[in-house]
């Protein structure tokens, strides 16, 4: 394909989503993209967002970890983007990729030429499988265009329940609209609303003794859209049960 028919089918594909109610969050911006791990997706689970098994947390191989400039300190964990290969024809395939923010990638200061995730750059480390959508595997890293767009999830607001009876710590997943959670509150039917505080990732914690009472939970996204769910835990909940509340 052409360079120029590449631009058309590009812009053909951005004037769809826009027309067709994509749910933009962001204007499109400059960055690189690359992958790291297998075909099967094994390396990109766990990491630091605090998510476990993305399989079975409903993320699957649609992730992508982020440099220092996007991942914001772990703000933008659960965050979606929409991704498409640009500026490189002879490696570039058409189409976008639809990927959430689960991983970091880290900067190495000892390569300060060549490391695509040190500050200030913009990147994004994709599972291969995704990555292998909009470019040739031999690419290897190639300049792309991304924006942020609303996350499509199935089901619920997932509340995993970590921690012990006297500090219990919640990781939060498979959030949909804007992803990025930036406050959550707990109140049992003894308390008021309680804050909580982000430990890291996406799990939340709180030193408060609330074990025997049922638990609901506000959570507030970084469209400053908050969803409250009532009784979400049971009075009997234990440490590592999960729990699914409402959604965006």
């Amino acid at each position: 394909m052409a360079f120029y028919e590449y631009a058309l089918v590009a812009m053909v594909v951005a004037h769809w989503w826009a027309v067709a109610g994509a749910n933009v969050i962001g204007a499109w911006d400059d960055a690189h993209a690359t992958f790291y791990g297998d075909m099967g997706g094994g390396e990109t689970m766990q990491g630091a967002c605090g998510y476990g098994n993305l399989f079975e947390q409903g993320y699957g191989l649609e992730t992508a970890a982020l440099s220092t400039a996007l991942f914001n300190n772990g703000l933008t964990c659960g965050a979606c983007y929409e991704i498409m290969c640009v500026n490189d024809p002879a490696w570039c395939l058409p189409g976008t990729i639809h990927v959430t923010a689960t991983n970091f990638c880290p900067p190495n200061y000892s390569k300060p030429d060549g490391n695509w995730c040190n500050p200030p750059l913009k990147h994004f480390d994709l599972s291969q499988p995704m990555f292998r959508k909009i470019a040739l595997y031999k690419a290897g890293i190639v300049p792309v265009k991304y924006r942020r767009v609303t996350c499509q999830k199935t089901g619920g607001m997932k509340f995993e329940i970590e921690g012990n009876p006297n500090w219990i710590l919640v990781l939060l997943y498979n959030v949909a609209g804007a992803g990025d959670v930036i406050d959550m509150k707990v109140k049992g039917p003894s308390t008021g609303w309680i804050q909580m505080t982000r430990n890291w990732g996406q799990h939340w914690g709180l030193s408060t003794t609330l074990k025997g009472q049922s638990l609901s939970f506000q959570v507030t996204t970084s469209d400053g859209r908050m969803v409250q769910s009532d009784n979400v835990f049971p009075a009997n909940w234990q440490i590592g049960q999960t729990f699914e509340g409402k959604q965006f």
